[in-house]
Formats: C-alpha cells, sequence, structure tokens
C-alpha cells in the first residue's frame, strides 16, 4: 500500500513539475503579449496628445476619440462600428418601424457607399434609387473616404429638406444625380394583399411588428377569399429587404415549419452558438410557398429564405441574395453610446454559411429592364380591337349556357390580370404561376 502511495505522489509532484517547466515559457509570451499591447497603447496615447497639442487647428478630443474607436471597429468588417448616443437612439427607434431619412439600407464596399435597397414607399425608392446603386457624392461633396456612420449621417437632415445624391449605377455609362425630398420614415412591416388566388406577403423589414403584421394579415387575406380552401399558396416577398432582428426572421420562419432547426450561429467560441428550432404549427396549413428574393435581399432575408428552402418547404425564386451572413451585437457603452459589433455567423438547416455567397434561388428569374419604348408598346397593345362579337348582324353562340359564357368571361378577366401583373412584376407572376400550377398538380392528384 505504502508503494502505491509513492508511486501516487511521485506522479503527482512529476506532473506539477513539468506543468511549471511548460507553462513558464507560455507565461512569458502572454506577458510578452500584453507588454506589446501597453505599448502600443502608449503609441496611441502619445500620437493622441502630439495630435492634441500640435495639429494646426484646435481639435475636439471627445470627437477625437470616437474617431479613433471607429476606426478600431470598422477595421474589422463593414458591418462593426461605434454608435454615438444619437445613432444609438436613433436605431432603436428603427427597430420599432418609424424614422426620419431617405429610406435606404446602405452599407460599405470599396470606399464607397453602396444601397443594399430602398425600402418600399419611401423617398429613396419613389425616386428610383435601386438595390446595387452606389453613392459617390451628397449635394457635391464626395464621400469616398468617410466610415458608413459619417455617410449616414452625411444624407440625415431635417424633413421636407432636399438632398442631391450622385449615383453610379451598373449599366449606366455616367454617374446622374438624383434629388429627393426627406421624410419621416414609416415602415409597414408587412403588407398583404391576393393576387389571383394567391396570398401575397410582402415583408419589408424584420422589425418588432413583423410577425405578428405577418399573421394578421395572413388570416384576413384567408377570410376575406373565403377559407383556405380557396387559396392556391402563399409569395412570401422578400426582395429589397435589408433584414432586421433576427428574433424576428426565426418567427417568421418558424409561421411555416413544423419542426426542425431554423438557423444556428457560430462565434469565436464552441460555447457561443446557438441553435435555435422550428416549433409545431403551420400558419399556411401546408400550402405551398414561392419566396422571392433579389439582389437586395439580406441578413434576416436570407435567414427565412435558407430555412424555407433546405426544409424544401417553398420554392426560392428570383436572382441570388446580398450574402450578409453574420450576425451583430449591439452592446450599450458608457455615455450612452453603443457599439456594434460582429460577434458570429449564422447557418442554415443544411450547414451553409452564406455569407458572401447569398442565397441562390431555386429557380432564376430576372425582373427584365422597363424599356424606354414600353408605354408605346402598352398602348398599342391596350387599343381596343374588333372582333366577331362586334359585327352587326353576327350569328350567336347557341351551344353554351348563361353559366358557361359566364364563366368564359372570368377566365377571360383572369388572364387580362395575369397579362397586367406580368407587365407590372414579372417576377410576382411567376411565382404566382408556380402556386397555380402546384395547386392544379395537387387536385387532380387527389380526383
Amino acid at each position: 500500500m505504502k508503494k502505491i502511495l509513492m508511486a501516487t505522489t511521485v506522479g503527482l509532484l512529476s506532473g506539477t513539475v513539468m506543468t511549471t517547466q511548460v507553462a513558464a515559457p507560455l507565461l512569458a509570451q502572454e506577458n510578452d503579449g500584453a507588454g506589446s499591447v501597453y505599448e502600443q497603447l502608449d503609441l496611441f496615447g502619445d500620437i493622441f496628445e502630439r495630435v492634441r497639442a500640435q495639429y494646426v487647428e484646435e481639435v475636439d478630443t471627445s470627437e477625437l476619440i470616437e474617431a479613433a474607436i471607429n476606426g478600431m471597429l470598422t477595421s474589422l468588417d463593414p458591418h462593426s462600428s461605434y454608435l454615438s448616443p444619437d445613432d444609438a437612439e436613433n436605431m432603436q427607434v428603427q427597430t420599432r418601424g418609424e424614422f426620419g431619412g431617405l429610406g435606404i439600407e446602405v452599407t460599405q464596399e470599396d470606399g464607397f457607399v453602396k444601397v443594399v435597397s430602398p425600402m418600399d414607399g419611401t423617398p429613396a425608392d419613389q425616386a428610383g434609387i435601386e438595390a446595387g446603386d452606389f453613392i459617390t457624392h451628397v449635394d457635391g461633396e464626395s464621400m469616398l473616404g468617410l466610415t458608413l456612420n459619417e455617410a449616414v449621417d452625411m444624407m440625415r437632415g431635417p424633413v421636407g429638406s432636399e438632398i442631391v445624391i450622385t449615383v453610379v449605377r451598373e449599366g449606366e455609362p455616367e454617374p446622374f444625380d438624383v434629388s429627393i425630398i426627406r421624410d419621416t420614415i414609416e415602415l409597414t412591416a408587412v403588407r398583404a394583399r391576393t393576387e389571383r388566388d394567391a396570398v401575397v406577403l410582402r415583408v419589408t423589414t424584420f422589425n418588432d411588428n413583423t410577425y405578428p403584421n405577418l399573421e394578421s394579415g395572413l388570416q384576413e387575406q384567408i377570410e376575406a377569399q373565403g377559407g383556405m380552401d380557396k387559396i392556391s399558396g402563399i409569395v412570401l416577398d422578400l426582395r429589397n429587404n435589408p433584414g432586421g432582428l433576427l428574433t424576428q426572421a426565426i418567427k417568421v420562419s418558424d409561421a411555416f415549419l413544423e419542426k426542425g432547426e431554423i438557423v444556428s450561429t457560430r462565434g469565436r467560441e464552441v460555447q457561443d452558438g446557438e441553435r435555435f428550432n422550428a416549433t409545431a404549427g403551420d400558419l399556411a396549413e401546408g400550402k405551398p410557398i414561392v419566396v422571392l428574393i433579389n439582389g437586395g435581399s439580406a441578413s434576416a432575408s436570407e435567414i427565412v429564405a435558407g430555412a424555407l428552402q433546405d426544409h424544401r418547404r417553398a420554392i426560392v425564386v428570383g436572382t441570388k441574395s446580398f450574402g450578409k451572413g453574420s450576425v451583430q451585437t449591439v452592446m450599450p457603452l458608457r455615455g450612452g453610446g453603443a457599439m456594434r459589433l460582429t460577434t458570429s455567423r449564422y447557418y442554415t438547416p443544411s450547414g451553409r454559411s452564406i455569407q458572401a455567397l447569398g442565397v441562390s434561388p431555386d429557380i432564376v428569374v430576372a425582373q427584365p429592364a422597363r424599356r424606354p419604348q414600353a408605354e408605346e408598346d402598352e398602348a398599342q397593345t391596350n387599343r381596343p380591337t374588333r372582333s366577331e362579337a362586334d359585327l352587326r348582324g353576327r350569328l350567336n353562340n347557341d351551344s353554351l349556357s348563361e353559366d358557361e359564357l359566364k364563366q368564359i368571361e372570368e377566365e377571360r378577366q383572369r388572364a387580362q390580370e395575369v397579362s397586367r401583373l406580368r407587365e407590372e412584376d414579372y417576377q410576382m407572376a411567376y411565382a404566382v404561376d408556380i402556386l397555380r400550377g402546384l395547386s392544379v398538380m395537387g387536385r387532380n392528384g387527389t380526383e
């Protein structure tokens, strides 16, 4: 027994010695690393003092420190940044669904401000700003070299005031100016309507109101159509939706999924990862779903599209999405400001990251550019034409009953509506046609 105890003790002592011998160099390395950091902080302090004391003009030290902090954060990635107290307050207001401005979601690319998407019905949308546009100047002043927050500040101003932005657009040979009147932006998170027998849910943003609006809007349209049996399916329109709250993206995905993973996030440390799963219940009661996306669909929009696509719950139609696959955490700071820091990447249920890749649609359908002569062509198309039915003394068709004639007329009107929709929104018409086809196939399969 004594021999066993001695061996155990020796083993413990040997382990302690070995651990100490290994840890000593590591501790020295950590001290060296800390020393290097302190030296660099001393260097920062020296530079700060020299700028404060010797710069050609007197500087505001608080602005200087804020600029240094923001520079540190923006050097990490385009979505990390420092928020001043005013910016932090504005962001909280925006998530509640009402704020002042132009109505565009922007990011930064190659030093320029790039439009992720214009928001429906806002001044920017009405002025013709498109996803992918680059804004190079504001009121003639260049935005090159500014941080994203500084660029956004330049575009802000009193409601009712005019701003002139210079836009560079792919396919346009020269930059062009766009005049916009600033306004209060009141976002309706979800607009619901019916196209033929398909319910269209236009989701413009993911804020606190998104899921409640979606649920109530869907139920209203179903009731207006006379019940779920009268609905061919749902079009979830996420085009030009720049994203928003992760929690709302999860709720919207869960609304149409019975089970399974919706999204997972993975941070720097394994223990920081999270996984979000669907709960039982499908607002669409199994009806087919088409999700519309384009290059302006980002972040939370891509979470929803990716989740429904991976579970084969929806057919994704349109063009490749923006590709923002990272999660930002907003951390309050002393003085009322905040830090927006990228803390994790998110992954779709199949384990794919869409960062810089985007969600690829199952069916690629581009929105045709409206040709300059489109209005003239439309006028030619809509010009009244004469047919046999217009001729005086024509023979009547005695082979059809009044009900059959009425049905033919209704089908003719539906065809005209389809033609109108295809002219106004080709992608939406395509989505509605898919749902119509799936509905017909479903009926034939049950007969």
